[in-house]
């Protein structure tokens, strides 16, 4: 058999299965249509009612838009673009960037009770549609001892906004990797451990 014929045979099979489904299917529903009228139903013989639901718009870290349905549990989510194609982006500004020795105590990731209020009442006043949280450390230590401590600090931050009601974009650990200054004094590492956030409007 010809590689043709043998792809026209698989071509044919498929189309007789697919053929067997819909003409069951067809039988399936010629069925329910008779018991319809055969119980003195006229018309539809079923009504279905469905949920009404409106796609709401969610941000991306990068604060571009998404149609979201169902807040993407059902699995739909697409682009929201202008007619020319363009994705809507809205505009992310760094608007806070928080000394970490002034909210956690050396190598902890536990907020006092204090900043924590303080935290709360930034993002009660901030007035962004959403936020990225973004946590950095000197070089002192290991890259990733650095990197676990600066994603846990960004997350604790995270959770007091989130009890605000503030919506979170994305959460970001950068360890020692994303310094302002250079670690070669106190003064310089004492900048480079912070918590920035970054308003998305």
């Amino acid at each position: 058999m010809t590689l043709q014929a043998e792809d026209e045979a698989v071509h044919t099979g498929i189309s007789r299965a697919i053929r067997a489904h819909l003409t069951g299917a067809a039988v399936a529903i010629i069925a329910l249509t008779g018991q319809a009228a055969a119980e003195g139903h006229t018309g539809d013989a079923r009504t279905f009612i469905g949920e009404r639901y409106a796609p709401t718009i969610w941000v991306d870290p990068d604060g571009c838009e998404h149609w979201v349905m169902d807040d993407g549990w059902e699995g739909y989510m697409t682009p929201h673009v202008t007619r020319q194609g363009i994705p809507v982006c809205r505009r992310g500004n760094t608007c806070a960037v928080m000394n970490s020795d002034q909210l956690f105590k050396t190598g902890s990731y536990h907020i006092n009770k204090h900043s924590k209020a303080r935290l709360a009442q930034f993002f009660q006043s901030a007035g962004a549609t959403s936020y990225v949280i973004a946590g950095h450390t000197d070089s002192r230590a290991s890259d990733d001892y650095n990197m676990r401590l600066s994603l846990n600090r960004a997350n604790a931050v995270a959770a007091v906004a989130a009890s605000t009601g503030a919506r979170i974009a994305d959460v970001r650990g950068y360890g020692e990797r994303q310094p302002i200054a250079p670690n070669n004094s106190a003064r310089n590492m004492q900048k480079n451990r912070r918590v920035e956030v970054i308003c998305i409007r």
